[in-house]
């Protein structure tokens, strides 16, 4: 069969004063079951800063991203923040789990860990449960989840990415971790932190040999991204590294498998994060084909000012990418396919039966 043409598209999201809140950051994507495409971020209501009263803001997608519902809000308690929203489908039961973290008080930043679920689609969404005995080590002032996504591996075992402060002053010695379930929610597990001060906001994915690969923003000045792997499913990792072939300002990228080849005809694992090691700009989408060893292709997106990220995959293979763009001032969803990533040299073929 003809390859299909390259295709990207783009349309703003979320953009400051929708709905009277003063701005949107911290994009989060994932797709259900059934196909359907949640796109989750921070509305900040009064000053737009980190610490705000922030409530956790979605849009759904039925037709692939390209129409959406109007902008809902489902977790709010009242001047609190609520954010860092990094979702999980599990593909066994459909329910929609999403972690995210919420502060102390009025003014302060993540200290605890919740929980909110949706069983049919992103529609309606549970009260919150405070997880933070399970999924945080108590010790910490400070935690994140993701931003981004978490990932159900083929053990059925729902992997949170996250980071974390070691000292109560934020953003002084911060450290990469995962928490866990396999039990489909029921209860969580606390994994290890990362080699301290070498990343902060992550992403996984499972690699085909059953791995897991990690990708996270870096730390101390190194503005290339930091990586590590996990032999145990995501409780324990190797030293974190960093990766000249993947420079940045030291920002949240984004981590997806497009491909395997369980079903198609090569492995194909998708980063984006902006190329720029001086700012927040020119955000770029790279490939690999070799499990996170080489990343050969890298497809500039945007030129002009990108900030936090999060990939997804549709069931057809139409890669989205939702980011932060406008100096902040809007999140952007671009949909696009392995032909326009790669110039044409590259289509998605399934796996002869």
């Amino acid at each position: 069969a003809d390859s299909p043409e390259p295709l990207l598209e783009q349309q703003v999201l979320f953009q400051n004063g929708d709905e009277g809140y003063k701005r949107y950051r911290i994009p989060s994507l994932v797709v259900t079951n059934r196909g359907t495409i949640l796109a989750i971020c921070e509305g900040r209501k009064k000053t737009g800063s980190d610490w705000d009263d922030i409530d956790l803001a979605l849009r759904r997608s039925v037709d692939g991203g390209r129409s959406w519902t109007p902008i809902r809000f489902i977790a709010d308690q009242g001047d609190l923040t609520m954010g860092n929203p990094c979702p999980v489908v599990d593909r066994t039961t459909g329910t929609i789990w999403l972690p995210f973290c919420r502060g102390s008080a009025p003014g302060r930043g993540n200290a605890e860990i919740l929980l909110i679920k949706s069983s049919d689609d992103g529609q309606t969404w549970s009260e919150p449960v405070n997880i933070s005995k399970m999924a945080m080590d108590s010790s910490w002032p400070m935690v994140g989840t993701g931003p981004g996504h978490g990932i159900q591996l083929k053990s059925g075992r729902l992997l949170i990415p996250c980071w974390a402060d070691f000292t109560p002053r934020s953003d002084e010695i911060e450290t990469s971790f995962c928490f866990y379930s396999d039990d489909h929610g029921a209860s969580w597990k606390l994994g290890e932190p990362l080699t301290p001060n070498a990343s902060d906001e992550c992403d996984v994915v499972e690699l085909v040999d059953g791995r897991i690969y990690l990708n996270a923003r870096s730390r101390q000045g190194k503005k290339q991204r930091a990586y590590a792997f996990s032999n145990d499913g995501g409780h324990s990792w190797s030293q974190v590294k960093n990766a000249p072939g993947q420079p940045e300002p030291s920002c949240d990228g984004s981590l997806i498998r497009l491909s395997d080849t369980d079903h198609f005809q090569k492995n194909r694992v998708l980063v984006s994060c902006p190329a720029n090691p001086n700012g927040r700009d020119h955000i770029t989408i790279r490939l690999s084909y070799d499990e996170c060893q080489t990343w050969p292709v890298a497809k500039l997106l945007n030129a002009d000012y990108s900030g936090y990220s999060d990939l997804a995959v549709t069931r057809d293979g139409t890669v989205l990418c939702l980011y932060e763009t406008h100096g902040c001032a809007k999140i952007t969803l671009a949909r696009f396919n392995i032909e326009w990533l790669t110039d044409g040299k590259d289509s998605l073929r399934h796996k002869q039966p």
